[in-house]
């Protein structure tokens, strides 16, 4: 097994000027499963490639374990891929595709068999190993793509979006499956996905890019309670977290009707290039409902509720918030905040629901920067 760095990785495709990634400073653990996360464009999929030795390094460096590979060839890296499209040969069947690539390096005919089926035992896919892939379930295709990275026993492992070509119900089924045999075979792992959802359930740890820009690195549970700034905060958990521009006055942040007190920690971080303004983001979850108003009180006209059995989601905007010249909502540049609530609580369309978020999950970032405030 290896650990992974990049140490000030910088790409920049031809005639651009500007770094698809830019500088990345990046450890991944030995034996780590982490997933490279972002939005489309971000520089993740080429963050991918470059390790695999696909694309160049215009500066920087990286490594696999203590060896330097920045100019080292993709074949001499000892790296296996997973891909979006599984890329299998259709001629051939199963067991020929898994072990195509260690009979292009000439390894014994029997070692070659022992390998396949050792890894069509852990993938469930000894009944198989005869059929063609076109005989083969779309989960069955990724499973076999997984095979053939299992039998090359490398010391890193690139997924670039295995499972975006499933569907759903499958896609929650195949991503358990990744995530257990990983780390049942211990083998490094960086997983490229745009789905955050992948992202907080399969990884030990997560990094966010945007722009080309590492923007946080962290587990799972330190990317939700803690994002270091507005852009992680919103694009880590579902639904989004309601984010917006409130206008400070005091130690009040108000929005609308809507008010919430600012601890004094947060209000002297607030900078004067802010002009009065602070970033509030409250997640879905956290807000409850109140009978009446309170000290911190968020009012919500109620547009749609959604029943979903074990949770009711409630979609509408903060009363009085026509007058502001901002937004404030759950999605890029949205003015719709989104509510989950217990399905004991009931919900009209047309009610005013008076919501209280919980204090101690509710985020502030700076209005200038998008930087994380108070810690």
């Amino acid at each position: 097994m290896a650990t992974v760095t990049f140490d000030k990785a910088t790409r920049i495709y031809p005639g651009s000027d500007k770094p698809s990634v830019d500088q990345l400073d990046l450890h991944i653990n030995d034996g780590e499963f982490l997933v490279l996360v972002g939005p489309s464009g971000c520089g993740k999929s080429t963050t991918l490639r470059m390790l695999a030795g696909l694309e160049d390094v215009n500066s920087g460096r990286i490594f696999i374990g203590d060896r330097d590979v920045t100019d080292v060839s993709p074949k001499d890296r000892d790296i296996a891929m997973v891909f979006q499209n599984y890329a299998l040969y259709p001629h051939m069947t199963v067991a020929d595709n898994m072990g195509f690539a260690l009979k292009i390096a000439g390894v014994p005919k029997d070692q070659i068999r022992a390998r396949v089926e050792e890894a069509a035992k852990i993938l469930d896919l000894m009944p198989y190993l005869d059929r063609k892939p076109k005989a083969l379930s779309g989960g069955q295709r990724q499973r076999v793509a997984m095979g053939r990275a299992i039998v090359r026993e490398p010391h890193v492992f690139l997924m670039d979006e295995p499972l975006s070509n499933l569907d759903a119900k499958l896609r929650v089924q195949t991503r358990t499956q990744i995530a257990s045999l990983q780390r049942r075979l211990g083998i490094t792992t960086l997983y490229v996905t745009h789905d955050q959802t992948e992202a907080l359930t399969m990884g030990d740890r997560i990094a966010v890019l945007n722009f080309g820009i590492l923007q946080q690195v962290g587990t799972p549970e330190q990317m939700y309670a803690h994002p270091a700034n507005a852009f992680v905060a919103g694009f880590i958990g579902s639904p989004a977290m309601n984010l917006g521009k409130w206008n400070l006055v005091g130690d009040v942040a108000h929005f609308g009707d809507a008010h919430v007190r600012v601890p004094a920690d947060i209000v002297n971080a607030v900078a004067p290039e802010d002009n009065g303004k602070i970033v509030v983001g409250i997640r879905p979850e956290a807000l409850d409902v109140s009978g009446e108003p309170t000290e911190n009180d968020v009012p919500v006209n109620v547009n749609y509720v959604e029943g979903l059995g074990s949770d009711v989601y409630v979609y509408g905007s903060i009363a009085g918030s026509d007058v502001e010249s901002e937004k404030f909502g759950s999605g890029d540049d949205s003015d719709q905040v989104t509510v989950r609530l217990e399905p004991t609580h009931s919900a009209s369309v047309g009610d005013v629901l008076h919501l209280v978020p919980e204090v101690e999950h509710v985020h502030f970032f700076s209005a200038s920067t998008g930087k994380r405030l108070g810690d």
